[in-house]
């Protein structure tokens, strides 16, 4: 197995949010599968193998973090667009098959790609008790954001907030499948992005996610609705941090960024 480590929503390297990337004749077992993740040890781990071409996807997707197969991702996704695109295995748009349905990724002349998703339904529940001390600060609203997704998405008073977070991970794995999305507005949107955020998925193995496509899937909507735009550009604030430009297009949220292949080896066990 080949296997390439890549920066995914930055255009430099040892920023964004790196993610192994494998490409496949088949796929084996599934325990072969989640100890490869496990030994790459990055948040996502991404699987792919070409399809039949008559059929309505042209490659197969799954993602493994090192403890568990997640349902959809964003970062490994691009990931796997820009293997595709980098090494001529695949030239054009791209249909990968996934649990989440057919994905799109697009790539573009500015060196960009484009992901085709799901938007996330968001529905507004009340903010749970212990959220705030779990969390280190108040939400001041709640929502979950569907089973694709699997998070609480919080918006915090302000971007100071959110960046100074400290949160207690173990106890934010009571209050969803995956974890939380903690966005504010951008202090200042003249420096290029509109909304901020940080996620938290304790529950899949992943204290803080670096930049997370598919809590944008839920960010895009949240914010366009506030800000009344159906273009924003989000920041996730983590310590490697990344940029992922939005937009809403009826049930779709597309997710642009850029990637860069850091690592390239083989598995020899």
């Amino acid at each position: 197995m080949r296997i390439r480590i890549v920066d995914a929503f930055t255009d430099r390297p040892f920023a964004g949010n790196p993610a192994g990337v494998l490409l496949l004749d088949a796929f084996p077992d599934d325990d072969r599968l989640q100890k490869v993740a496990m030994e790459v040890n990055h948040a996502e781990t991404a699987f792919a193998h070409r399809l039949p071409e008559d059929g309505e996807a042209d490659w197969a997707l799954r993602w493994f973090t090192p403890v568990a197969e997640v349902a959809m991702c964003g970062h490994a996704t691009l990931a796997t667009a820009h293997v595709l695109a980098t090494t001529g295995a695949h030239q054009g748009p791209v249909r990968f098959a996934t649990r989440s349905g057919v994905l799109i990724a697009t790539p573009r002349e500015d060196g960009s790609i484009t992901l085709d998703f799901p938007t996330a339904p968001l529905t507004e529940v009340g903010v749970p008790d212990g959220v705030a001390e779990a969390l280190g600060a108040a939400p001041r609203t709640a929502f979950d954001t569907g089973p694709n997704v699997g998070d609480l998405l919080v918006e915090l008073a302000d971007e100071k907030t959110v960046r100074g977070l400290t949160p207690d991970h173990k106890a934010l794995a009571a209050y969803s499948s995956r974890g939380i999305i903690a966005t504010a507005r951008a202090e200042d949107p003249s420096r290029g992005y509109d909304f901020v955020s940080r996620c938290f998925f304790p529950n899949v193995g992943i204290d803080e996610d670096p930049v997370t496509g598919s809590a944008h899937t839920a960010l895009a909507p949240y914010w366009s609705a506030r800000l009344g735009s159906a273009e924003l550009t989000g920041l996730q604030a983590s310590p490697r941090s990344g940029r992922v430009r939005t937009e809403l297009r009826d049930d779709r949220t597309l997710l642009s960024g850029r990637a860069v292949t850091v690592i390239e080896g083989d598995l020899l066990a």
